[in-house]
C-alpha cells in the first residue's frame, strides 16, 4: 500500500511540477535571455550585410572588345613583308621593332583554319617584335582586360607580350604562349596576372630584374616579340601568329596624342 501510494504520489508530483511555484516560467525566461544576444548578433549581421555588399561596389565586369586585327593578304596572296597595307583594321596603325623587324612576313589564306593569314617570323634573324596602335584610344588593361591570340610555333620560339605605356615606357611580360608545333592554339590572358620587365625596344631584349608594380591602366601600343632569331623556311625555329584582339576599356586619345 504505501509502495503504490508512493508510486502515486509520484506521479501527481511529475505530473504537476511544470506549474508549481513558476519554476517553468523562470527556467524558460532564462533561456530566453541566454538565447537573446545569439538572436540579436544574428539579426545585426544579417542588417550590417547588405551595407557591407553596397560598400563593396559591383562586381567587376569583363570590359568590351577594344579592336581585333585578322590581318589583310595581298591580291596575289602570296608571303611578303609585313607592311601597314596588311593590316585590316582602319583604326590600327603597325608597328614594327628590332633590327630585323621589317623582315617580318605576312603569309596565309583568308578563311583557311589550317593556314589563316599570319604574321610570321622566320626570315628575322634578331629578336623581332610587332605592336598594334589603335589611332583613337588608349586601353586601359587593368582588372579584368584580356588578351587573346592565335599562333603556332616552330622548334622552341615562343610569343610573349609587349606594351609600350602611354609614357613612352615598354615592357615585355613573363608569359609566354608556343606549346603547339602541330597546329594553331587560341590561347587568352589577363595582363593584370602578368609579371613584367622593361624592354629595350630597339634590340628587342630584357633589362633589368622583374617590376613590382606596374600601371597598366593607360597603354599605348599592345603587341608581342619573339625573343630568337629565326632559322628561315622550313622546320627549325620561328613564330606564326594570326588574329590579335584586345579586350579593353578605351581611354580616349587627345588630338596631340
Amino acid at each position: 500500500m504505501l509502495s503504490r501510494g508512493c508510486t502515486a504520489k509520484s506521479t501527481r508530483s511529475y505530473r504537476f511540477t511544470p506549474c508549481k511555484h513558476g519554476l517553468c516560467i523562470s527556467a524558460t525566461a532564462l533561456l530566453i535571455a541566454a538565447a537573446s544576444p545569439g538572436a540579436t548578433a544574428q539579426t545585426g549581421a544579417a542588417a550590417a550585410a547588405p551595407q557591407a555588399r553596397t560598400a563593396a561596389g559591383p562586381p567587376a565586369r569583363r570590359p568590351p572588345l577594344l579592336f581585333k586585327e585578322e590581318w589583310k593578304q595581298n591580291e596575289k596572296g602570296d608571303e611578303h613583308a609585313a607592311t601597314q597595307d596588311s593590316v585590316g583594321n582602319p583604326n590600327l596603325e603597325l608597328k614594327l621593332y628590332g633590327a630585323t623587324g621589317k623582315d617580318l612576313q605576312i603569309t596565309g589564306k583568308a578563311g583557311d583554319e589550317n593556314n589563316p593569314i599570319h604574321i610570321w617570323s622566320g626570315n628575322c634573324t634578331s629578336p623581332c617584335a610587332l605592336a598594334l596602335r589603335d589611332k583613337t584610344s588608349f586601353a586601359d588593361l587593368t582588372g579584368l582586360a584580356r588578351i587573346r591570340w592565335n599562333s603556332k610555333m616552330s622548334g622552341f620560339h615562343q610569343i610573349r607580350p609587349i606594351v609600350k605605356l602611354a609614357d613612352g615606357t615598354w615592357l615585355i611580360g613573363d608569359r609566354t604562349d608556343g606549346s603547339s608545333t602541330r597546329d594553331w592554339i587560341v590561347s587568352e590572358f589577363t595582363p593584370a596576372d602578368v609579371r613584367w620587365m622593361k624592354l629595350d625596344i630597339a634590340r628587342v631584349v630584357t633589362t633589368g630584374n622583374l617590376l613590382e608594380k606596374v600601371d597598366l591602366s593607360k597603354v599605348d601600343e599592345i603587341g608581342f616579340a619573339d625573343l630568337m632569331p629565326g632559322s628561315g623556311h622550313g622546320p627549325g625555329g620561328w613564330v606564326d601568329v594570326a588574329q590579335i584582339e584586345v579586350y579593353a576599356r578605351a581611354l580616349p586619345r587627345s588630338s596631340s596624342q
